[in-house]
């Protein structure tokens, strides 16, 4: 039986929703999988680390982890290598900056493979910023270390070659993926506001440009504001003191498929994305879409991409905003076709098996290598006369 670990920081966001489907269905294929991550921070994330645990054939281990580089990673990578040792896993699969750093450099599995998959982490910040020659430099260092690497889009392949440089290992590119129930669609609430924006509430998700163009709408509009995150007060107050005829309510964080009821069109006005999940859910339950084109965004929407705004931009998303409220049908026809293009390419059974297609490329190829090398040690003592050309 095949053995894989997972290694991740933190049990929440995009990333951990990968590791939970990958788990689920790696179990479900007869792979043994185990998950090594961050304490939970709150009783929500020990729920779903508890609910994770059980489908986890070769357990969870919690490992204290920060956020940010230091000593602790030390001690991160000692324990670590003291459960890759007990467990043995035929791959160490490591997601986002710290899971990555503690797969690659962690010891105790010396015939394992190591694999990372990025997640945007590292490949969000600039070449020349303090954080960029940190993190980007430490990829770099690491790249030797890393038997495969796993994008979650074509846009964050093409940052890595750009920003770390040429792959030292076979890559790929395979979209994350939703489940069957997901694309089930969703009505709107009687009550249900105009725009819809789920996710965290910190700037690069652009919510201060939503609230900018919609003080420039020429009519009365609802938005709900679902999510939590630093910068909630900073936005209400923005929401507040604009001008315009917008309305938002704060609602706080909840599921995303629960909350899809709570308004007619979602907007994700990103700055900055890899390949975001709430995209995939919007489309997968119906919901009409206005997003930026940013990241991996243009490969969920396909044929579709001209209707992506520029990010910041927000004339370009007012503008976007008001052809939701003029056009209702054509924004249905347009969700109408995304559910079925999200539906074809981005399921959770296709993402798995390409994963796990990945990793058996990897093992083949490593097997082959040593039977190259046995066979030429064995023809070389049985012709010591012979070089390796003549042979």
């Amino acid at each position: 039986m095949r053995k894989v670990v997972h290694v991740m920081r933190l049990p929440m966001g995009g990333l951990f929703r990968h590791v939970r489907d990958l788990v689920a269905g790696q179990q479900e294929a007869g792979i043994a999988v185990g998950v090594v991550c961050a304490e939970p921070q709150d009783e929500r994330a020990a729920a779903a680390l508890a609910k994770l645990g059980a489908q986890c054939g070769l357990g969870l281990h919690l490992v204290p982890m920060s956020r940010l580089p230091g000593f602790g990673d030390i001690a991160n990578i000692r324990e670590v290598t003291q459960l890759l040792r007990w467990l043995k896993p035929d791959i160490v699969h490591g997601h986002g900056a710290k899971g990555g750093m503690l797969a690659r450099l962690s010891g105790g599995a010396p015939d394992a493979i190591r694999v990372y998959t990025p997640h945007g982490g590292s490949l969000h910040y600039g070449l020349w910023s303090l954080e960029g020659l940190v993190y980007l430099g430490a990829e770099r260092l690491m790249r030797q270390r890393t038997g495969g690497l796993i994008f979650e889009s074509e846009f964050s392949r093409n940052a890595y070659r750009a920003k770390v440089g040429k792959p030292a290992a076979p890559t790929t590119v395979i979209h994350n993926g939703l489940s069957e129930a997901e694309f089930e669609p969703v009505v709107p609430a009687e009550d249900a506001a105009d725009f819809l924006f789920i996710g965290e509430l910190r700037m690069l998700k652009g919510v201060s440009t939503l609230i900018e163009a919609a003080s420039r709408l020429e009519r009365p509009v609802r938005i709900r504001i679902v999510g939590a995150g630093p910068d909630r007060a900073q936005f209400e107050r923005m929401a507040v003191e604009t001008k315009g005829l917008a309305r938002f309510e704060f609602l706080g964080a909840m599921p995303a498929h629960e909350a899809f009821a709570l308004g007619r069109v979602a907007v994700m006005p990103s700055w900055n994305e890899s390949l975001p999940y709430v995209a995939l859910e919007a489309a997968a339950a119906g919901l009409p879409l206005i997003a930026t084109k940013v990241g991996g965004v243009p490969e969920i929407f396909g044929p579709l991409a001209a209707r992506l705004v520029p990010a910041g931009d927000a004339a370009a998303l007012a503008s976007a905003m008001m052809r939701a409220l003029s056009d209702p049908a054509g924004i249905a026809a347009d969700a109408e076709r995304l559910h079925g293009r999200v539906q074809e390419f981005f399921s959770v059974a296709r993402m798995v098996d390409a994963v796990d297609g990945f990793y058996a490329r990897l093992l083949d190829t490593r097997e082959a290598g040593r039977d190259a090398a046995l066979a030429g040690r064995a023809g070389g003592a049985a012709h010591p006369g012979l070089t390796g050309a003549e042979h």
